[in-house]
């Protein structure tokens, strides 16, 4: 099985963020609803809104699991990624560990991904940006980053 991207763990750290909530207690989080409206815990990790604090240790083992999730999804709706460049395979188990494989499944970046069309990959990445029906600046970001990893570099095809 391919492991999951150290790119893909750097993003999703970024975008995600180990959020403190409450500020006053800076070593551990606890559960919070995210701009979507989801409740949410460490690294973008859903949960009860009853969920126990966790440590930023904690966080990181909830993002591993994450991620291996998501990436066997995103494997799964899109096999083409398992022989392409690693960047791109971080972008889109990216985007699937934030909206979930649902919405990679039925959407129509799964179609350009899988035709390796990656222009117009790369539009429909920069598409998903609402969160609780507003463009979320923070979208637009992440969406933006995981577009720059589609594109292939002079010293890639080499």
């Amino acid at each position: 099985m391919i492991a999951v991207p150290a790119a893909a763990i750097e993003l999703a750290k970024r975008f995600e963020g180990f959020c403190r909530v409450p500020k006053n207690d800076p070593d551990r989080a606890h559960p919070y609803i995210c701009p979507a409206g989801y409740w949410t815990i460490g690294y973008g990790h859903l949960c009860d809104p009853t969920h126990p604090e966790i440590t930023e240790a904690e966080a990181e083992i909830y993002l591993a699991r994450d991620l291996e999730t998501a990436l066997a999804a995103t494997l799964r709706y899109c096999p083409v990624l398992a022989a392409e460049p690693g960047g791109r395979l971080s972008a889109i188990l990216d985007f699937t560990f934030n909206l979930g494989a649902g919405r990679l499944q039925t959407s129509t970046l799964r179609r350009r991904i899988n035709q390796r069309n990656w222009t117009a990959a790369r539009q429909e990445l920069r598409r998903w940006v609402y969160g609780g029906g507003k463009v979320l600046p923070g979208l637009v970001t992440r969406r933006e980053a995981e577009a720059r990893l589609t594109e292939i570099t002079y010293m890639e095809t080499f």
